[in-house]
């Protein structure tokens, strides 16, 4: 058993905005992986889940509906639930402001770098043994930082942002089948190109 978390917050207002690419990402995840195809999301250890199967593995898809930065109760509750090894059996999927908009990085340990929905994460398992996809969204510039990550994309940035999230989609499959190290030898390479 896999488990994937994207991060982000939930209602309307929030969708398709910077601080959301995580949900956005086990959308699409969902709708190529789902098992079965098509079931519906449902209310689960302080989220939204679906069941996937990527190749062989079963996999749970999490999006937390905590808010952003208390993602780390419902991403603990169900890590324990199902006995989960982080550092083996947990990827999450987050923005990142330090990364260039379009830009992926995947790490398996490290500090959250500010993100309060990774410090919490790191305070409820009592780790930050886990990888993290983290998916570049610009810095805010002159924007105060919560209104810059709670806004939406420029037009420029929507055209850097759509490839980012189908390599993060590709990215989370590679970790399920390959695991971590093989997933960053080849997203991180790639990003860097």
């Amino acid at each position: 058993m896999k488990l994937i978390a994207g991060l982000g917050n939930p209602g309307q207002e929030y969708q398709r905005t910077r601080h959301n690419v995580g949900f956005d990402v086990i959308d699409r995840i969902a709708r190529r992986w789902a098992d079965p195809p098509g079931c519906p999301s449902r209310a689960r250890f302080g989220g939204l889940t679906v069941d996937a199967m990527i190749d062989d593995q079963r996999t749970l898809l999490l999006k937390p509906t905590t808010f952003m930065n208390r993602s780390g109760a419902s991403i603990a509750e169900a890590v324990r639930f199902f006995k989960l090894d982080p550092a083996r059996d947990l990827l999450v999927i987050v923005d990142d402001i330090a990364l260039s908009c379009g830009m992926i990085r995947i790490r398996t340990e490290g500090s959250a770098g500010g993100h309060n929905g990774l410090s919490d994460i790191e305070q409820a398992l009592g780790d930050d043994g886990y990888t993290r996809c983290r998916i570049g969204v610009d810095a805010p510039g002159r924007i105060p930082q919560a209104d810059y990550v709670l806004g939406r994309f420029t037009e420029q940035q929507q055209e850097q942002i759509e490839p980012a999230l189908e390599d993060a989609v590709k990215a989370a499959a590679c970790w399920v089948r390959e695991g971590s190290i093989e997933t960053m030898n080849k997203f991180n390479r790639k990003n860097s190109a």
